[in-house]
């Protein structure tokens, strides 16, 4: 199973924040079996966030999100998010009353809009200030903040979904002295071969110059993918080390 995430925030292209969230949801997913399938990190740009966020709801891809939920002028994902998905922007009652209660008098007029969420949302608790995030159409809107949105993140994997019994795992080995224009032959028959999974090449240059060839999937296939690689170097005359 393999999950989206979209980091939004003029702060993070401009450089003014640094991204936590692409590192963080990788190690979380590959701890419950799953993979990060696509990162986008996109700008507070109404327009923009729509049209991203109807493509992977239309594709029907499952989608984390953060940043833009709170309630200032630029934050715009709560109103795109139900744009995107065809639905009104509305007070949800439950949000209206963790947030009343949190701020209580100074809930109103600003922070009561953070309760404004497209129809049919379901809540994401947030162990930090209560406001809560929101989710539809498998899309999770957290916040921008990491201490908010990590443990919230794993709230939702917890609670909706449970480890993967065969996750995908990988085995990868150095090519020491040839280039990928070498190993091309080799690793379109891998491709040919082992169209189930993904086969990497990944060059590193320098003094220490070398290939990192390997598969990633699921089961024994991942096993016996990679014994044949290292048979087909060998035949080949191509010196390699394991990880």
């Amino acid at each position: 199973m393999k999950f989206g995430l979209m980091v939004i925030g003029d702060e993070i292209l401009s450089g003014r924040r640094r991204d936590t969230h692409v590192d963080w949801f990788r190690r979380i997913l590959h701890d419950h079996g799953f993979s990060l399938g696509w990162v986008q990190i996109l700008p507070d740009d109404p327009e923009l966030l729509v049209r991203q966020l109807k493509q992977s709801m239309e594709a029907g891809e499952r989608v984390f999100s953060c940043g833009g939920i709170g309630a200032t002028p630029d934050d715009h994902t709560r109103q795109c998010a139900a744009e995107a998905a065809g639905v009104p922007l509305l007070r949800h009652p439950e949000a209206v009353e963790l947030i009343e209660k949190q701020f209580q008098g100074s809930a109103y007029p600003h922070r009561i809009r953070m309760a404004e969420l497209p129809e049919g949302s379901q809540l994401i608790p947030n162990p930090v200030n209560k406001v809560p995030g929101f989710f539809l159409c498998e899309h999770y809107f957290l916040p921008g903040f990491p201490d908010m949105a990590h443990p919230m993140g794993q709230w939702v994997l917890n609670q909706y979904y449970p480890p993967d019994s065969q996750p995908e795992w990988e085995l990868s080995l150095r090519v020491l002295g040839a280039s990928e224009n070498r190993l091309m032959s080799i690793l379109e028959k891998m491709t040919r071969n082992w169209s189930q999974l993904k086969l990497f090449s990944l060059p590193r240059m320098g003094e220490e110059a070398f290939v990192e060839l390997g598969f990633r999937g699921k089961g024994k296939a991942v096993k016996e993918a990679f014994q044949h690689l290292q048979q087909e170097l060998k035949q080949a005359g191509i010196k390699y080390s394991d990880q």
